[in-house]
């Protein structure tokens, strides 16, 4: 079962380290500043994860225009993680993840999770749950499952869901080489207290063969392996067009790759 167990944390993972780290940035040594990019109809990364150079899982994160909410215009932010076929004997996965935001500041509206998993090697998950931040009153409500159990927590400013983090930090924000970037996460499961370092170098893409980036690096402990730590590393290209080219998770059990395939429009 141990095997299984980290497959579970794939899905939190990707949502916490891409959503998390894909920030504007600007280059080290006065280089020109890169803004966040515009919008225009929406924009899709496809991603496949490896284990050992063999490929385990596809994902994508899609964000684009939403409706209008109490006169508010939102964005609506998709991330999808499903299991390949030929494993889906040993674990089914197809998790799907809808966070609504608020256009101008990125504030989560709500963020709905639907778990639909198992197999020989992962526990049995299906759920629908639907958190609703509530500023004003400073809490989230959470709504699971087909009796819509109702619980709520503290709600901080500077919380986030995984999602609506992605919206602010690749849409409004810029980041620097050398800076520290300190965050509250909530998936509805556990908050956590996350630092991440922002560093520069070279990576080998698929997409375009080594190429100069700047990445962001946490560490993080994980419950599913005795609260031992991991790394999050989230890498993007410095040509300007700010492409989040890989993901790379140092587990406790060893390394998950995210390479990025295509980013697509609309």
């Amino acid at each position: 079962m141990r095997r299984g167990r980290w497959t579970l944390r794939i899905g939190l993972l990707l949502l916490i380290g891409a959503v998390v780290g894909w920030e504007s940035f600007t280059s080290i040594g006065g280089e020109r500043q890169i803004s966040g990019p515009t919008l225009g109809p929406g924009r899709i990364f496809l991603y496949t994860a490896k284990r050992f150079g063999i490929p385990i899982l596809k994902a994508s994160i899609k964000i684009e225009n939403g409706s209008s909410e109490q006169g508010k215009p939102l964005y609506q932010i998709h991330a999808d993680i499903e299991s390949l076929d030929y494993l889906k004997f040993l674990f089914r996965m197809n998790n799907r993840f809808v966070s609504t935001v608020e256009a101008e500041t990125c504030s989560p509206v709500r963020y709905v999770k639907e778990i639909n998993q198992q197999g020989l090697l992962v526990e049995r998950k299906s759920y629908l749950q639907t958190l609703t931040f509530d500023y004003p009153n400073k809490k989230v409500v959470s709504e699971k499952g087909e009796k819509k159990e109702r619980q709520e927590f503290a709600l901080s400013p500077e919380t986030f869901d995984p999602l609506s983090m992605f919206a602010k930090y690749y849409l409004k924000e810029e980041l620097h080489p050398g800076q520290n970037i300190q965050t509250s996460i909530f998936d509805g499961v556990k908050m956590r207290q996350m630092v991440f370092y922002v560093k520069k170098g070279k990576v080998k893409s698929n997409m375009f063969g080594e190429v100069e980036a700047v990445y962001l690096e946490s560490s993080t402990s994980f419950s599913s392996f005795n609260d031992r730590e991991g790394i999050i590393r989230i890498w993007y290209t410095t040509d300007g067009k700010k492409i989040p080219v890989l993901i790379e998770l140092d587990l406790p059990i060893g390394d998950v790759i995210f390479e990025l395939e295509s980013v697509k429009e609309g």
